[in-house]
């Protein structure tokens, strides 16, 4: 026990959720969402710490308890050595409910900018999280302590005040999601407000996030991944970044998605897969890419680089990409029964933007964040759900 009357927690105690694999390091476990050979084809600087960070990744136990404490070295971005770091925000869920919370500032940064963008790693001092929550009036439970999807973090010790045990072996739908920032979470309040980890409570379903910020670019190793890990149900929601980086045109587009969707039927040949066209973004619905800072603007606020001559041209905007994925799974469906298309709109289209819009001109804000997360659990997990139990 420590001064504070917890006890040591074995990590072999506790099952880690989220993860395509986990790294045993000399201090603890490193939860990492690409394996090793993957990451040495990450190709800048941004996306090394952007697929580092957290994002569905969870601590899974049985316990009683109602307080833990648990020591993490986390590493945040920030844009240089000095400015002063954020909270990070651990999660506590039982029975899909956010029963406990802890705001936590990392002792590591990753230091980033698009200015300035060879990143480099600041080492801090390990964190400990404490969180509290009524834990002896609802007995012994499955609790999912869920990090941060803004930080890499290595799990170092858990204490409680309670003994701990592995979670129940109740199998539950393994649900496979790659997608952009929107999908990572940026501007969510906490990682059970991103909208996969929302759509995930709701249903009840094994989540694996593999959705990285800034590049949802269609990359072979996150489509090889994909195909190496195991799910019940896949999801890919696909656009936005390829956009706003004005990375493709049509022509390399559309091969693109098929190579990408024939990589992962290599390893699940017959798992339902969703193919997600992108929610609403007023400035690229109809213009090209990229999206921009407004130079007018003292606050973060994205408009078009590109017009919409340039879409005749060959250049991508959102209408454009909805278009060419709903035909894409149409002919292919013609031979894959179990390839499916959701229109981003019906997620958040433009009569949701007007109630919620988006705070920089691109991302979601919490509450269409979690508004998101609602209408694809009820758009596509609900049904998967019911199809399953027949």
């Amino acid at each position: 026990m420590n001064a504070t009357g917890l006890r040591d927690v074995s990590l072999d105690e506790v099952e880690i959720r989220g993860a395509i694999t986990i790294e045993r390091t000399a201090e603890g476990l490193l939860p990492r969402r690409l394996p090793a050979w993957a990451r040495q084809q990450v190709p800048d600087s941004f996306m090394v710490q952007t697929t580092a960070e957290s994002a569905g990744i969870r601590l899974s136990f049985r316990t009683a308890a109602s307080e833990l404490e648990l020591d993490v070295r986390a590493t945040r971005m920030a844009a240089d050595e000095t400015v002063a770091l954020p909270p990070s925000h651990y999660d506590v869920t039982s029975d899909g409910e956010l029963v406990g919370q802890a705001p936590v500032v990392a002792g590591s940064r990753y230091v980033f900018s698009f200015e300035r963008p060879l990143g480099y790693v600041v080492g801090g001092p390990p964190s400990t999280v404490r969180i509290e929550f009524d834990g002896a009036a609802a007995g012994e439970r499955e609790l999912e302590l869920w990090l941060p999807f803004t930080d890499e973090v290595e799990v170092l010790a858990l204490r409680a005040d309670a003994p701990v045990s592995p979670p129940a072996a109740v199998p539950r739908p393994r649900w496979l999601h790659h997608g952009s920032s929107i999908s990572h979470g940026y501007r969510a309040d906490s990682t059970t407000g991103t909208w996969p980890v929302v759509s995930a409570l709701r249903a009840d379903v094994d989540l694996t996030s593999v959705a990285f910020s800034g590049n949802a670019m269609l990359d072979p190793f996150t489509a090889r991944t994909m195909r190496d890990a195991a799910a019940d149900l896949i999801s890919l929601k696909i656009g936005i970044n390829l956009v706003n980086g004005d990375v493709m045109r049509m022509r390399a587009f559309r091969p693109a998605v098929h190579g990408f969707l024939d990589t992962i039927r290599d390893g699940h040949p017959a798992t339902p897969i969703v193919v997600v066209s992108p929610i609403w973004c007023a400035p690229v619905e109809h213009a090209a890419g990229p999206t921009v800072q407004d130079p007018t603007k003292p606050y973060e606020w994205s408009i078009a680089g590109g017009t919409a001559e340039e879409v005749a041209q060959g250049k991508l905007s959102l209408t454009a990409v909805r278009g060419e994925l709903q035909s894409i799974v149409t002919r292919r469906r013609a031979s894959d029964a179990n390839l499916d298309y959701v229109d981003g709109l019906e997620l958040y289209g433009p009569a949701d933007a007007a109630r919620m819009p988006l705070p920089d001109n691109l991302h979601p804000g919490a509450a269409a964040q979690r508004h998101i997360g609602r209408r694809f659990d009820e758009l596509v997990l609900q049904p998967f759900n019911t199809t399953r139990s027949r």
